[in-house]
């Protein structure tokens, strides 16, 4: 093969090069091009082989040949890339166009839990009586979860409460949030207003009206003078705020081992006004809470001299407040997360 043939050889792959350049459909078929014609093993390689037979004046003749060749591949390789990148963006713009204009997807609005918004409204309400919210433990001991609420080891109340315990040395999971009156008393001195919301824990078998796990805020007012009727007062004005001015409510004689004397307090039937339905078992009432003078073996463990200073105390079940304030009926529903129940509290 003379210098002619290798000359003619190498434009003829120029030329069939850029014919394909010209007609590639993409960034692809350009690689495939080069890797081709251009590669280690492709056929711009191949054709420079026959270099070697030529007599050494006409080798330079054919590099510069070759060079050639390769920077118009090179050249045509990179316009085309060019431009096949700028036709593909214009087609990726029109087909990814937004228009700013058109009217979003609507943002799903989240909202308190039931549980949560009812605890705020009772927090609420006695705010408005100075009364100040408190925090205590869920993990408490048995001294001030039963003893020091005049409930002592062998006391037959304890039968009332099935507690969780969490270790051989007492301590537990507290039962109600009644433990933190003690708390508040031995922090604070009087006159005291505190409201004490919280989860509680039951060994209780799971039904429509029973959980292992539960919702309480305990109410705690102490003061020289304080008397029931101040009780009374404050619970009437709770329940028409929660249930509506309208509606009547009663004191029952009650009992617990820490208010003495203890009251059950009832609202007139938030379903059928007192007239009587299967709801509120034909009485036309229903408890919404319990309550009582502290009694002063629990103001002493308080710290608190009882011959100076009384007190009333009030708990009720949160749940059982918001089932009468919803017309809910299974107090599973709040711990489900079934968002169509929990979407309808807005």
């Amino acid at each position: 093969m003379d210098l002619a043939d290798l000359t003619r050889e190498l434009e003829e792959l120029q030329a069939q090069a850029l014919l394909a350049v010209d007609e590639a459909a993409d960034a692809a078929a350009l690689d495939a091009i080069e890797l081709d014609v251009l590669g280690k093993k492709g056929r711009l390689t191949g054709v420079l082989r026959g270099i070697g037979s030529l007599p050494p004046e006409d080798r330079p003749r054919v590099g510069a040949v070759a060079n050639a060749v390769r920077g118009a591949i090179d050249s045509a390789l990179a316009e085309r890339g060019a431009a096949l990148r700028s036709s593909e963006l214009r087609t990726r713009l029109v087909r990814e166009a937004v228009d700013v204009t058109t009217p979003g997807r609507p943002i799903r609005r989240g909202t308190l839990h039931p549980i949560n918004e009812t605890i705020a409204e009772i927090a609420a309400i006695f705010g408005q009586f100075g009364f100040v919210v408190y925090e205590g433990p869920e993990i408490e001991d048995d001294v001030r979860n039963f003893q020091m609420l005049n409930i002592p080891p062998d006391h037959p109340a304890r039968d009332l409460w099935d507690t969780l315990y969490v270790d051989v040395e007492g301590h537990l999971l507290r039962t109600h949030t009644s433990p933190g009156q003690i708390r508040v008393m031995h922090q604070e001195q009087p006159p005291i207003r505190a409201l004490l919301p919280g989860r509680c824990f039951r060994y209780e078998a799971i039904d429509a009206s029973h959980a292992s796990e539960f919702f309480q805020v305990e109410g705690l007012m102490v003061d020289e003078g304080t008397t029931m009727a101040d009780l009374k007062g404050l619970l009437d004005q709770f329940a028409k705020a929660m249930y509506g001015a309208d509606k009547r409510t009663r004191f029952r004689p009650g009992y617990y081992p820490f208010t003495e004397p203890s009251v059950a307090f009832d609202v007139e039937c938030v379903v059928c006004g007192g007239s009587g339905c299967p709801a509120c078992s034909r009485s036309g009432w229903m408890t919404i809470l319990g309550a009582g003078m502290v009694h002063p073996v629990v103001l002493q463990y308080g710290g608190l001299d009882p011959e100076r200073y009384q007190g009333f105390a009030f708990g009720m079940g949160v749940e059982r407040i918001a089932n009468l304030r919803h017309s809910v009926g299974d107090l599973r529903l709040y711990m489900e997360n079934d968002l169509r129940f929990l979407g309808q509290f807005r």
